[in-house]
């Protein structure tokens, strides 16, 4: 309550840059309606002296879904439609490029939307909008090609140069979730680009489903999988005062297996973690085979409850090998949000829990559209340390 009264306070004084318009590529549609929600609630109940003047004109609204559509013929092609007019609106476009469960009909046989799908979809819909909307802003979670960002060898800089189209096709912003390596924004850099952090619904998520946590340094440690991802480790550990530790992979270098070299093992650098409940914290879930090989690691050495936290759950070899895993004692729960395809599979298992994001997006969609700062919003370290304390005060459900 105290974090939406402090955004109403804060967007009650400016004036919004458009009319709001949110654009859900397919494959986005339920978190873009659990968005829209939250949007139309705030606003209805939202009051202003302003909002019957001309420059709030469409501000209260029954939804700010737009009805577009990306109809195929029958060879595969696709054409992006939109069935209102956009003209003057701030445009708030939402994809989601590694929902596979999305299925369009290929010379008669069904397929299976890839990544390359939905931005060319994602492009589709840009270009419909044909440079009359005010401003667009791309909410694209996962970011596209993210984890093909530098080069090793002589090999495409795919995520760079898709940046790239976007701003040239229009695109004003763009904001992902945890970025494989944020330093690609470098290649956009007169651009708006923004990549959050999920930590704070991370935290919620598991203090409202795990019970006798004891958050020091002497009960719980963060961990890294990677050297790679120390940065999201040694952030949250410093809100919550815990220790960190880092594994990093040995690779074999004289080889390519699926295009990477493979890892030959994981060397653990830290302090003791006997006893200690352990937060394993990355960007996302490929295999899995990472992140079991890390807990399993860290249960040889005596630690207590391992809980994992990823911003995306990919899960691309199944869950059976987590399912093992949880009936071995070597994970505890798996936490990632919905910020792409959840399978009903997935939401089913008893080790995982859903961190929703529908209502963070809808903030940062709400604070942009008023073009206010959302920098309190990319940092949540005072909710962080709220959340702790009420749940130590047995506050939390």
């Amino acid at each position: 309550m105290v974090n939406k009264t402090r955004e109403e306070k804060r967007n009650l004084n400016t004036i919004p840059v458009g009319s709001l318009g949110i654009i859900c590529v397919d494959g986005c549609r339920p978190l873009g309606e659990k968005v829209d929600y939250y949007l139309v609630k705030w606003r209805t109940e939202r009051e202003s002296e302003h909002k019957d003047s001309l420059a709030f004109s469409g501000y209260q609204r029954e939804t700010y879904l737009l009805d577009t559509k990306v109809p195929r013929f029958g060879s595969g092609e696709a054409k992006g439609v939109i069935n209102e007019s956009v003209r003057g609106d701030d445009l708030f476009i939402l994809v989601d490029v590694c929902n596979f469960n999305m299925t369009y009909s290929l010379c008669g046989r069904e397929n299976h939307m890839s990544p390359d799908d939905h931005y060319q979809n994602l492009k589709r819909i840009i270009s419909a909008i044909g440079g009359k909307a005010r401003r667009i802003t791309v909410i694209m979670p996962f970011l596209y090609e993210s984890r093909q960002h530098k080069r090793t060898a002589r090999e495409s800089l795919d995520c760079a140069i898709a940046l790239q189209e976007l701003v040239k096709m229009g695109v004003d912003n763009i904001i992902t979730f945890d970025a494989h390596d944020p330093r690609v924004q470098n290649a956009i850099p007169l651009h708006g680009f923004e990549t959050v952090r999920p930590h704070y619904q991370f935290m919620k998520g598991l203090l409202n489903h795990v019970k006798g946590l004891t958050i020091d340094s002497d009960h719980m440690m963060i961990i890294s999988p990677d050297e790679g991802g120390m940065s999201r480790a040694i952030y949250l550990a410093n809100v919550l005062g815990l220790d960190v530790g880092m594994f990093y992979k040995r690779r074999d270098y004289t080889q390519i297996v699926n295009g990477r070299n493979p890892i030959v093992a994981h060397e653990f650098l830290g302090t003791d973690v006997e006893g200690k409940d352990m937060i394993i914290i990355d960007d996302m879930i490929s295999s899995g085979d990472s992140a079991i090989e890390v807990a399993a690691l860290l249960k040889k050495r005596k630690a207590g409850r391992i809980f994992l936290f990823c911003t995306f759950g990919l899960f691309t070899n199944g869950l059976e090998r987590f399912d093992e895993a949880y009936r071995n004692g070597v994970i505890d729960r798996v936490l990632t949000t919905n910020l792409i395809y959840q399978t009903p599979e997935l939401l089913s298992r008893d080790w995982y829990i859903s961190c929703d994001m529908s209502k963070y997006v809808a903030y940062l969609i709400d604070t942009l559209n008023h073009d206010s700062s959302v920098s309190d919003l990319l940092d949540p370290s005072e909710r962080i340390t709220n959340i702790v304390a009420r749940y130590k005060n047995g506050e939390l459900n």
